[in-house]
């Protein structure tokens, strides 16, 4: 009697489980049929959230520069202000190690953890990585470290749209759309650029594109932008005096720099991995002590070389405005390029977008200064180089041309450069990849998975469906093969195929062609291995 009572117990939880994962998915479904409608408006909260939060820490990093300037020039040449200011960062390590402790989710940029949170392989608690990730950068950038702001600001945005997702009950494809909006807003707050937040989260994040998610991607990051400029003004963020275009005949100067910054970008992507791999092999570092390393060596440079501390913005107006002298540039630029390894190495919160723009700058006025020397080059183009060298170094190491282009249109306000920014950041694009150096963004997140793989932690427990869109290239698995011949992932159900604009539920004969948009379900826990079986099967070819 007990055991027919239990199985049927049994029975009746089963059943209300199956019952429940149809509704479920059923929902998700529905739901996702009302996407361009429903996400406008969710777009546009998120935009506004994510785009307050983000000023409010763009505020708060500018305080800390200038009260950083205001404590070098306290200090300066008096021994004991000397020894309190080492204190001091030596409490800064200390408070900044305890947030990462407390959130390990806020080490480093933030970028590759939103990556695999869209991607589905990594899980962040918004309510903790918000207010340690805003301390955490606050507190390194007061430090002086060489840090910026758009990895944070990227995952702040990302943050707002997850805890907008989670208050509402939204679904986890819902989610991951809002996510990918706070992300665009993130960076559009942050650098005045609300295209280039638009390219960033689709060609670098969500990796994806589809009408609904560009809509509310464009309206969160519009009202983002919005916010921010109404507060910060509308001025770019660089300034760049910029006599006129650059002649066709120094093209083939745009070629070289283009090599030389896809060998460098190549360079700094293994410096930086090789930096963080350095810190954890002795066992005695921990996350204090690592960063006790770096704040010591800004207190340093402090002393001796300020003008490499933070972001490092100020370079580029002595760049633009004639103020370096070759030596002087190229002393800058090997400091200013170890240190920002010191600096994130250490796993500091804080992003390597913004130095890695100065770092570009600096390579591209010293390439102009010995193309005048050399070549006969007018000085007056110099700061034209210097914009091109931004733009490349950026393509070179995150392996995001069109965001690299737009980015440096926005910032910059110029519009007459987009011939030679395209030119030069498609030659260090195929310089990087010819010498096989891997995108910065992917090679931490692969990293970051491979520490959350050894220390055994959980990525999901939960069961909610998501849904995955797709587009089959030409020459791919699946081009010119039947539903059924294909070895779909396990775990994921292949539920639409939108072929021109016309979507229909495909059946086991129906024959997959270039350019087909496909849209896969999948339960969350399994999100990760799909996509990536998913996006091997419609990219590459047998």
């Amino acid at each position: 009697m007990i055991f027919t009572a239990f199985c049927r117990n049994c029975r009746k939880k089963d059943g209300r489980n199956e019952d429940k994962m149809k509704r479920n998915t059923s929902h998700t479904i529905k739901r996702a049929q009302r996407f361009p409608v429903i996400l406008i408006g969710e777009g546009l909260l998120v935009g506004a959230v994510g785009g307050l939060i983000v000023l409010l820490y763009r505020i708060a990093l500018t305080c800390a520069g200038k009260w950083l300037g205001e404590a070098l020039a306290f200090i300066k040449g008096n021994p004991l202000r000397i020894a309190g200011w080492f204190a001091v960062l030596m409490l800064l390590a200390v408070l900044v190690g305890k947030l990462i402790k407390w959130e390990p989710m806020i080490s480093g940029s933030g970028i590759p953890q939103v990556e695999g949170e869209i991607l589905g392989k990594l899980n962040q608690n918004w309510l903790k990585v918000l207010p340690a990730k805003f301390a955490g950068g606050f507190l390194c950038l007061f430090g002086g470290l060489s840090l910026g702001r758009e990895g944070p600001s990227i995952q702040l945005g990302v943050m707002s749209g997850q805890g907008i997702s989670r208050i509402l009950s939204r679904g986890k494809t819902e989610e991951r759309y809002l996510m990918t909006c706070g992300a665009s807003a993130g960076l559009a707050a942050a650098f005045h650029a609300p295209l280039a937040g638009v390219m960033f989260a689709l060609e670098e994040l969500h990796k994806g594109f589809s009408t609904s998610l560009l809509i509310s991607v464009m309206t969160a990051s519009v009202t983002a932008d919005y916010i921010s400029s109404h507060i910060m003004g509308l001025d770019p963020v660089f300034r760049f005096q910029l006599e006129q275009t650059l002649p066709q005949n120094y093209y083939w100067m745009i070629l070289v720099l283009g090599v030389i910054l896809g060998l460098m970008g190549a360079l700094y992507n293994k410096v930086m991995l090789k930096a963080q791999e350095l810190y954890k092999r002795p066992k005695f570092l921990n996350e204090t002590t690592r960063l006790m390393i770096a704040f010591s060596a800004a207190g340093v440079l402090g002393l001796c070389m300020p003008s490499v501390l933070g972001s490092g913005g100020d370079l580029i107006v002595a760049l633009t405005d004639k103020e370096m002298v070759l030596k002087v540039a190229i002393i800058t630029f090997l400091v200013k390029f170890l240190f920002s390894a010191v600096s994130f190495g250490s796993g500091a919160p804080g992003g390597i977008f913004f130095p890695l723009l100065i770092l570009g700058a600096m390579v591209g006025g010293i390439f102009s200064m010995t193309g005048t020397e050399i070549f006969g080059l007018d000085p007056m183009y110099m700061n034209n180089f210097v914009l091109l060298a931004m733009a490349g170094f950026f393509t070179a190491i995150v392996r995001a041309p069109i965001t690299g282009i737009i980015l440096l249109f926005e910032m910059s306000g110029s519009v007459s450069q987009m011939l030679s920014l395209a030119l030069v950041s498609v030659t260090a694009y195929v310089t990087a990849t010819l010498v096989r150096s891997e995108p910065i963004y992917e090679s931490l997140l692969a990293n970051l998975l491979q520490r959350e793989k050894e220390e055994e932690q959980p990525v999901y427990a939960g069961g909610q469906k998501v849904l995955s869109e797709f587009v089959i290239m030409g020459g791919s698995a699946l081009e010119n093969r039947t539903v059924m011949e294909i070895d779909l992932p396990d775990n994921c159900l292949l539920v639409a195929v939108d072929r021109g604009g016309k979507e229909f539920i495909p059946k086991g004969k129906t024959c997959l062609m270039a350019g087909d948009k496909l849209t896969v379900m999948a339960d969350e826990r399994d999100a990760g291995y799909v996509h990536d079986k998913m996006k091997n099967l419609c990219y590459t070819s047998f």
